[in-house]
């Protein structure tokens, strides 16, 4: 099992002084560089956060890079208008947006074109149940409008122009 600390249990690096109730106790001289160095090192410099192409290449396989390579390139214009953030932000929402859509667009399409009827064996079948007519109630009693055998399980059948 891998572990981030390579087996060693993690510890702050401020150590006490991490609290302020601690610093404001009293720090010795000793401590009191050994806290500005350390503020002054949590300080980037102006040529970091630094890209790193390899590093993009180790973190994303091929298959990933290839499909997210298309809202990449149309984002990549926007970065230095946006700022890379906000670009990663808009870019990610896009991505789901364009996959709900599609999910949207397929289910309706397999809907619409692969109905159980007659003519296949598989596809979804919608069956729906008669409204229920109660004694007292205008029309009753209804008596079924199928009157054959063949009426039932017709599964559109009936309706087939051929």
């Amino acid at each position: 099992m891998a572990s981030d600390t390579g087996g060693v249990k993690p510890f702050s690096i401020q150590g006490r002084l991490a609290r302020e109730r601690e610093r404001v106790m009293g720090m010795t001289n000793e401590e009191r560089a050994w806290r500005r160095q350390w503020v002054k090192d949590q300080e980037l410099s102006p040529n970091e956060p630094r890209h790193v192409p390899e590093y993009f290449k180790e973190r994303y396989n091929p298959i990933r890079r290839a499909y997210r390579m298309p809202l990449d390139m149309a984002f990549k214009p926007l970065m230095p208008v946006l700022g890379e953030r906000r670009t990663n932000i808009i870019r990610w929402f896009t991505g789901k947006f364009l996959m709900i859509g599609f999910a949207i667009y397929a289910g309706a399409y397999y809907f619409k074109y692969n109905a159980n009827d007659w003519t296949r064996k598989g596809g979804w079948r919608v069956i729906s149940s008669r409204k229920p007519i109660l004694p007292g109630d205008p029309g009753y009693p209804r008596l079924s409008d199928r009157t054959k055998p063949s009426d039932y399980a017709a599964r559109g059948f009936n309706e087939s122009p051929i």
